[in-house]
């Protein structure tokens, strides 16, 4: 299709040579003419197709370009609300770190702090107890020495080593060991019922009132037989009162028994003094003084009062079982607990 209007325009231009053979008349059209214009004009249609195509796409491209942009700019303005919820959601869980941080030092500090404190507490505790322990073993040692108290004594030394064995440090085991020789001891040693012996001794001051004296026996004479006739019993009226008045009796025993009724009283309360006393001994634990009463008291007994009474009889039987308790006890001493104690003290 290139040659061909390459061949025709030579014809067309020696076309013009020959026209002025005619003036004023029209050349005739070609066929060649008529095809380029044909093709000139489809071209130019197909230009215009396409530039309407081109248009259309164009418009369709701008329509979906800004359908596009703006599904963009929304997905923009929701990433960026997301961004922004995203940035303050940080910032918040960065104060909360921040926050937590700021605890964890503190709790660090506080932990810290605790630890020391609890250092030092450990430390004044095992004080306290060593002073707790202290008073305790010094209780023991003077129940000991003074009121010779050995259950007391025991009591205070347990006490003491259940309290070390609470504490469970290997520094009091020296201290625990001379508590447990001195419990041991302690424990070997004779007990003896002071409080059982002092109610006894008690029951004898309380029945003591009721023991009838030796003097106070009665000898009931036999009425005399009423005989006939008034002489006869005018005279026997007058023996019976004559034997009233004077009465012979027959005491085993010491004339001395034979007192005045208002010495009673005083007999009585002499004998409540010595058991009395007795008693006092007892809890002094004074042997000596202790047989010395009761052995005053038996002598009293069987001197005074109607040994052939129940009461007495009982009484003088209580009284010499007494008399074989030994109330004086050689004790031992918890010194091996108190050097225990002041090693400690001096070398915590």
């Amino acid at each position: 299709m290139n040659d061909t209007p390459e061949t025709s325009v030579p014809q067309s231009t020696a076309q013009p040579a020959a026209a002025p053979v005619r003036a004023g008349a029209h050349p005739p059209t070609s066929p060649v003419a008529l095809v380029a214009m044909l093709v000139a004009v489809l071209a130019l249609a197909a230009a215009v197709w396409s530039w309407s195509d081109s248009r259309e796409r164009i418009r369709d491209l701008k329509t979906e370009l800004g359908r596009r942009l703006a599904e963009t700019g929304k997905e923009v303005s929701e990433t960026r609300l997301l961004a922004r919820n995203a940035d303050d959601a940080m910032r918040q869980v960065s104060e909360k770190v921040a926050h937590i941080e700021s605890q964890m030092a503190t709790s660090q500090q506080q932990q810290l702090s605790l630890e020391a404190l609890y250092k030092d507490l450990s430390q004044g505790r095992d004080q306290w107890a060593l002073a707790e322990i202290e008073q305790v073993l010094l209780t023991a040692a003077q129940q000991l020495q003074l009121a010779g108290n050995v259950k007391a004594a025991i009591i205070a030394l347990e006490g003491a080593d259940t309290r070390l064995q609470r504490l469970d440090k290997p520094q009091f085991t020296a201290l625990r060991r001379a508590i447990a020789t001195d419990l041991a001891r302690l424990r070997e040693v004779p007990s003896l019922d002071e409080v059982g012996a002092s109610a006894r001794i008690e029951a004898l001051v309380a029945r003591h009132a009721s023991w009838p004296l030796a003097s106070a026996q009665v000898s009931e004479a036999a009425p005399a037989p009423r005989a006939r006739g008034r002489a006869t019993d005018i005279g026997q009226e007058l023996w019976a009162e004559l034997k009233r008045l004077v009465q012979l009796r027959r005491v085993d025993g010491n004339e001395a028994v034979l007192l005045p009724p208002d010495q009673a009283y005083f007999l009585r309360e002499n004998l409540r003094l010595r058991l009395l006393s007795a008693r006092l001994a007892l809890l002094a634990q004074d042997q000596a003084a202790f047989q010395a009463d009761l052995q005053g008291v038996s002598e009293m007994l069987n001197r005074y009062f109607n040994t052939r009474d129940a009461g007495v009889a009982a009484a003088l039987k209580e009284i010499k079982r007494l008399a074989s308790l030994q109330v004086a006890q050689k004790l031992p001493g918890i010194d091996a607990s108190l050097a225990a104690l002041d090693a400690y003290k001096g070398n915590p």
